[in-house]
């Protein structure tokens, strides 16, 4: 950790403390994991499987231009100015509409609130809800940019397993009779595994919910990106009296705009995390909503949508089929139907953090699982991205990662 600073000041060159003048909640907040990776991992030499990154041939930037200067002639000066903390109504009735369409909900722009991105959504609803050690419930493992945010306000974690089928609920149960504020869940194509839980799981996770005072978040960046198979029917939202449902254009249209956005029936839960974010940047980029918003307006985003799940589903399989013809036998990996990532599980003992610097020397990296975890190391666990390299690279880098397989 970075304790000190020094400092050249007109009465000369001392040593000052810092940590001394942070806050708890900051000092308790790990640094992110993956920034660190990715810097390490930035040799052009290098396939990355590390981070989390659409392909970039998925971006419709052709499009995207004739939308930016569509809204510059037609909306002036508007697109520039400051605007209200919810959001771009149009946009905002856009997200409902589509989202009744899709999945029976009862939405109007009232139940929706644009954020800068997912994290930032993460980071307003910890604000609102938490206070020093309250609980969390989070899966085990789990997304590692939540752990970060939710950090930020000293909870209680309460890991909960996550396996093929979904959570344990067993455990969910025992979790629940602590001081639990809410629940967080990625239940399609989770990250960092890459598993969908089980219509019959999710059912079970309702009945246990529906008579408790506790806020669930399903948190869904990847349901559109389902590449096999049939939706599932959310956990919570439009059913649960204390549901949220996080959303984001990031993975469909482009991640650099940063337009999240939540999505709760509750209106009331919903203005006061409103008036977090009025607290925190008063609105997010107005230009990126107007962009976005007219982008949609004026394209097939399910026909561009199909597109990105082709793509994804040649680069997942092509990855599936090197781990097959590659890695050792004891080595064990997640099949997805969706979204971007799978999970390998090494034998019993074997440290997936040790074993990073060797990757790194053979030009290959991925994300070990500790930081998915809540006080775990050397963790027999990692995590592969499959959607930011070519299925010849693919091939390439988990072959590279099977000859360090088997040496250990």
């Amino acid at each position: 950790m970075f304790r000190t600073v020094l400092t050249l000041s007109p009465f000369g060159l001392f040593l000052a403390s810092v940590e001394r003048l942070l806050s708890k909640g900051i000092q308790a907040t790990p640094p992110s994991f993956i920034r660190g990776i990715l810097k390490a991992a930035s040799d052009p030499e290098i396939i990355s499987f590390a981070g989390g990154l659409p392909n970039p041939i998925s971006f419709p930037q052709e499009e995207l231009l004739e939308s930016m200067e569509r809204i510059v002639k037609v909306y002036g000066s508007s697109v520039f100015q400051y605007s209200i903390t919810a959001g771009l109504p149009e946009l905002r009735q856009y997200i409902a509409n589509r989202y009744n369409r899709r999945f029976g909900l009862h939405l109007t722009t009232d139940n929706i609130l644009i954020t800068t991105g997912s994290q930032q959504a993460l980071d307003l609803i910890a604000k609102v809800l938490l206070d020093a050690r309250d609980g969390v419930i989070v899966e085990k493992p789990t997304y590692l940019a939540a752990i970060q945010a939710f950090s930020l306000q000293q909870p209680v974690f309460y890991p909960v397993e996550l396996s093929e089928d979904g959570l344990n609920t067993e455990q969910l149960e025992k979790a629940l009779d602590h001081n639990v504020k809410f629940m967080y869940t990625i239940p399609d194509f989770q990250n960092p595994t890459g598993l969908t839980y089980s219509a019959q799981n999710r059912k079970r996770i309702y009945e246990i919910l529906k008579d408790r005072e506790i806020v669930l978040i399903e948190d869904d960046p990847y349901g559109e990106l389902r590449f096999d198979g049939e939706h599932l029917p959310y956990i919570g939202a439009g059913r649960l009296p204390y549901s949220i449902l996080l959303g984001t254009f990031s993975k469909t249209v482009t991640p650099g705009m940063r337009t999240g956005f939540i999505i709760s029936e509750n209106t009331e839960l919903l203005k006061h995390i409103s008036i977090a974010k009025e607290a925190s940047d008063l609105h997010t980029n107005i230009f990126s909503q107007y962009l976005i918003w007219d982008y949609l307006t004026h394209h097939d985003l399910d026909a561009h949508i199909a597109k990105i799940k082709a793509l994804y589903q040649k680069q997942a399989q092509a990855m599936m089929d090197a781990m097959d013809a590659y890695f050792p036998e004891g080595v064990q990996y997640t099949r997805p139907h969706g979204g971007m990532f799978l999970w390998v599980t090494l034998p019993e003992g074997i440290s997936a953090m040790s074993l990073f610097p060797k990757a790194l020397e053979k030009k290959v990296a991925f994300v070990p699982g500790d930081p998915f975890y809540i006080d775990m190391q050397n963790v027999n666990t990692m995590r592969l991205n499959y959607t930011n390299a070519d299925c010849e690279t693919i091939r390439e880098g988990i072959r590279r990662l099977g000859e360090i397989l088997k040496e250990i």
